[in-house]
This record gives structure tokens, sequence and C-alpha cells, in this order.
């Protein structure tokens, strides 16, 4: 598995991070088999959050694993904390500290190599979550901080004040959702295309050295559906499908290849629990998609040049 270096934290990591929201969607023995065969292969950085499952997902995870001294030298843990579902987004010091906890708990180690913050709160008092991650780095509990769904300005609201360096961004990115990519193709242009939702939050990364996370990089929509095979992209699968011929790949490691071709040496997350598609995905690591192909498959999507 090729890795690549975590923002500007010193911490390597597989280019490909494993999601682990559905796998409380498995019986036992298929959780154990797929966080087996992620590891085989190498897919050792496993994202979490508080919430999946209400906490199921972390439990079921640490139990898969065979969570001990040994297997966890071997693997990177990453969990998310900020949202209380249906009520708020919590970036307390309080709230942060206790999720932590909880995490650490459920996943039956000593520290998460990665926290990040789980959307942004509107009530965020950056100096309070400053002091919640001196207190849990101080401890030992969390190595390296990062945020999800930012943009840049709340990125620089937070560093303002937190010592440690934000090392990760996780945003929703697909080739069908790649409005982060297409504001940077339109820029100064009046079609919709040229609209910026996101602060330019992928140019910021780059410059400032964060490494973006992609999640749900192969949904349209927001969790509306997989994109591969679907009746409404006959284009985009098409031009998928012949590519998958060209390079000798399946369709999942070409459309995992489009996100790995782009120079801003992203991280994409995983959501499956499927153990082929998980390889597939691996296998996209070592594809390197051309410029010509890169854009065939965007244009195919119905992106546009201007």
């Amino acid at each position: 598995m090729r890795t690549i270096e975590l923002g500007k934290s010193g911490l390597r990591v597989p280019a490909i991070a494993v999601g682990c929201m559905r796998i409380n969607g498995l019986e036992p023995a298929g959780a154990e088999r797929f966080v087996r065969a992620a590891i085989d292969e190498g897919a050792v950085f496993f994202d979490h959050a508080d919430i999946y499952g209400r906490g199921a997902c972390e439990e079921i995870f640490a139990r898969a694993v065979g969570m001990s001294a040994s297997v966890r030298e071997k693997i990177i843990l990453q969990s998310k904390c900020g949202i209380r579902p249906g009520v708020a987004f919590d970036f307390s010091k309080e709230h942060i500290m206790a999720s932590v906890d909880g995490s650490l708990r459920r996943l039956k180690t000593d520290y998460l190599d990665v926290l990040l913050l789980h959307r942004p709160d509107a009530l965020v008092e950056p100096e309070e979550v400053a002091e919640a991650f001196d207190a849990l780095h101080r401890g030992g509990k969390v190595r390296h901080f990062g945020v999800s769904n930012q943009n840049p300005m709340q990125i620089q609201l937070l560093q303002k004040y937190a010592r440690q360096p934000i090392v990760a961004n996780q945003l929703q990115l697909s080739i069908t959702n790649a409005t982060m990519i297409s504001q940077g193709l339109h820029v100064n242009m009046l079609d919709d295309a040229a609209v910026g939702r996101d602060g330019s939050a992928l140019d910021f990364c780059r410059l400032s050295g964060i490494t973006v996370q992609p999640w749900s990089p192969f949904q349209f929509g927001f969790f509306e559906g997989v994109f591969l095979g679907s009746e409404k992209y006959p284009e985009l699968n098409a031009k998928i499908d012949e590519l998958a011929e060209k390079y000798g790949a399946s369709a999942t490691a070409i459309a995992m290849a489009w996100l790995l071709r782009h120079p801003a040496n992203m991280q994409p997350v995983t959501g499956t629990m499927n153990v082929q598609r998980l390889k597939d995905c691996v296998k996209a690591t070592e594809i390197r998609l051309s410029r010509d192909d890169w854009y065939a498959i965007y244009m195919a999507a119905g992106n546009t040049l201007p």
C-alpha cells in the first residue's frame, strides 16, 4: 500500500482510509473477516466517529480486530466527535473530552492517532477547543488533530488558538460531487459551476499542508446512492468501464484512482464493508490515470469545462 504523510504530522499513513461507519451491519464473523482482510492489504488506517452506530461501530471494531497491545501497534485509529444527533453540534471542552474518553473505552485503546472535529459548531469557542486539544495531547490520549467539513476561515480561527497543527480536513468529494474542483476551473465565470461553496477549501488545504480526506467517494448527492452502475450516470459508467479495461482494473479501482490522481495527495475514506471492493480500492493506489483520462471521467459525470 502506498503511503502519504498526514498533513505536517510526520505520520505516514496508507493512501486509503477504511471507513467503519457501516461495520455494525456485519455479523461478528463478517466484521472480523473484513478487518483482517483490510490489515492484510496494508489498509491499516481506520476511520471512526463516536456517533457511528451510536458508539456500537467502535465496539464492534475493537472486538473484530482483537484489540491488544501488539495489534494496536500495527494500526492507525482516527475518530471524530462534536455531533449530538438531532440536538446540536458541540465543540465544548466538556463534550470533546467526554467523547474521546468514550471512544477510547469502546475501542479498547489508550490513545487515538487522530481526532477530528465532526462538522462545524456555530457556537464554537476556539479557546475552549484549544484547551481540550492541549489536555488530550498532554495526557497522551490524542496524538494529532484535524477537522471535518470545515472551510478555510473556520480552520484559521481554530488554528489561531490551537497549538497543535490541523493535519486533516474530511470533506465530501467524488466524481459526481466535485464542486471543490469545478469552482477552481470556472473562476471568473458566470455559470453555476463557478459558485464557491466551500471558500476554496481544496486550495487552502494544499497551501496549508492539510490532508484532504474525501468521504463518500462513490456517492452522488448526499447519500443518495452509488454512481457506479447507476442508470442516472450512463455516460460516466461507460467511460469508467472503458478505462477499467484499458488499465486492467475494476470500475471501483478506476473511480478511486480518479481521486488519487489529483495532486493534492488526498486520502479517500472508503465506506464499503465488502472485502473485494476494499481490495479494488487498494489496487487504485497503483494506478495513475493520464491527464486526458482524468478529464474524460470528469466530463462524463456531467461536469463541464469553461
